[in-house]
């Protein structure tokens, strides 16, 4: 008989699937119950300790991101998360994914518009040694010249392979005619001439400045006690410390205005469009009512509103979608879209149409029913795993939901009216005033003027 070896890394993998199979069986299996502290440093813990499986797994929020970068050092959090892992005081970056490797572990970092995470994958019995190895690579990276020099070349190169794509030079061109010169509206990379201009000396300024305890969250889920996390965290983080930095002061965010049309030639047999606008921030309690009413617009995939007439009735594209980016302090709207370069005023036209209908008039009875039950239906799987459940405590904190939010949402949704989505609709929605990225070959698009 043969024997089949299993690798710690393929382990994690299959009690991951393990986990999500045992949550279709049982519905309530993931509601949050945590556990949630302020350390004397500043640092909040969030904790929520499941035994069915020997995973633990944690996501460290820090309140680092493009937010707090110089225009001219556009792309340091970027770059600065992305060389956590690259060497530390203690460890060399090959030591360090050896060690990882090894045991089958991942800590891997990344950055969003709000903020960077820092994630730790491991079995309960390798966490003693990949805690230290997560908590050197927060607290202390060395970022040196030669891994410097790489990532930026990576990172540069990535950045380049983007380019090419016509959805990423849509987008790109939408966001900064939504923001103006607000951060939100640069891509998180950075530029080119950007990293370039970033020295080792800045990341270890930048580093200093925002890896601090005060508005970190250190969010965990797994088969750890209490008591066993509080002795991790009094081990290797009780003695971070570091002062709140004053936050650089970002530029207004643009007023409403009259729309903008970017056509950028290319190439292409097909249109890559955006068309949007400013939209909302996460911590505004309109949130809800505008998830709802999305649904019905453009984001319910073959439930809503647009699919149903521009792709089954007018066969202009394959998928077109709309959805809300809702952020710490602003947020946009967009409805994407991809068609025949001829077709591209059409469904400019029909977009506008959907828009108008949605601000015009309430949505049917089955509409919002409908929406509703996918809302309040598909909210569980937000936390059908342990991976998602420290992402989602992580998140529910930062945004300041609370951590009962698992709790309250399906009552909030369920409470909207009809009245509750033409509201959101006609406040939310853009006018005449919106914003049109549309990127592909323009003598055969020839953009209408009414759209200019």
């Amino acid at each position: 008989m043969h024997k089949i070896k299993l690798n710690r890394k393929i382990l994690i993998t299959l009690a991951a699937l393990v986990t999500f199979t045992l949550s279709l069986f049982c519905g309530n299996a993931f509601a949050i119950d945590a556990k949630r502290v302020v350390m004397p440093n500043g640092l909040v813990v969030l904790h929520s300790e499941r035994h069915n499986l020997p995973v633990v797994k944690m996501s460290l929020l820090i309140n680092a991101s493009k937010l707090d970068e110089p225009p001219s050092l556009a792309g340091i959090a970027h770059l600065a998360a992305g060389m956590l892992t690259e060497g530390t005081k203690n460890r060399t970056s090959k030591e360090i994914h050896e060690e990882t490797e090894f045991t089958g572990a991942a800590i891997e970092a990344s950055t969003t518009p709000d903020y960077t995470v820092v994630v730790l994958s491991v079995l309960r019995k390798d966490l003693p040694v990949l805690f230290e190895i997560f908590a050197d690579c927060v607290l202390n990276p060395t970022f040196t010249e030669a891994e410097l020099r790489q990532k930026k070349e990576l990172t540069k190169g990535a950045l380049q392979r983007k380019e090419e794509s016509p959805a990423y030079a849509a987008t790109k061109a939408f966001l900064r005619e939504v923001y103006g010169q607000f951060p939100y509206g640069r891509v998180d990379e950075g530029t080119p001439e950007a990293i370039d201009m970033i020295k080792r000396e800045d990341l270890i300024k930048f580093h200093g400045n925002y890896y601090i305890p005060s508005g970190s969250i250190l969010s965990v889920a797994g088969d750890i006690t209490y008591e066993e996390l509080m002795g991790l965290i009094d081990k290797y983080f009780s003695k971070w410390e570091g002062k709140p930095a004053k936050k650089i002061a970002a530029p207004d965010l643009p007023k409403s205005s009259a729309r903008k049309a970017v056509a950028i030639n290319r190439d292409t047999q097909q249109a890559a469009i955006i068309l949007g606008g400013i939209g909302i921030q996460r911590g505004n309690p309109d949130f809800y009512a505008v998830s709802t009413m999305n649904y019905i617009l453009g984001g319910g995939g073959f439930a809503s509103r647009m699919l149903k007439t521009i792709r089954d009735n007018m066969g202009l594209a394959y998928d077109i979608h709309s959805h809300f980016a809702s952020l710490k302090y602003a947020g946009d709207f967009q409805t994407v879209i991809q068609t025949k370069n001829e077709s591209a005023n059409v469904a400019i036209k029909e977009i506008l149409n959907q828009i108008k209908a949605m601000k015009g008039s309430d949505v049917t009875d089955g509409e919002l029913n409908d929406a509703k039950s996918f809302l309040t239906g598909s909210f569980p799987r937000k936390t059908d795993t342990m991976d998602k459940i420290a992402m989602f405590m992580a998140q529910v904190e930062f945004y300041g939901l609370g951590l009962d939010y698992d709790k309250k949402y399906p009552a909030i949704i369920n409470a909207l009216t009809k009245e509750d989505i033409r509201r959101s609709a006609q406040k939310y929605l853009p006018g005449d005033n919106y914003k049109l990225a549309i990127v592909g070959n323009q003598e055969k698009i020839t953009l209408s003027s009414d759209y200019k």
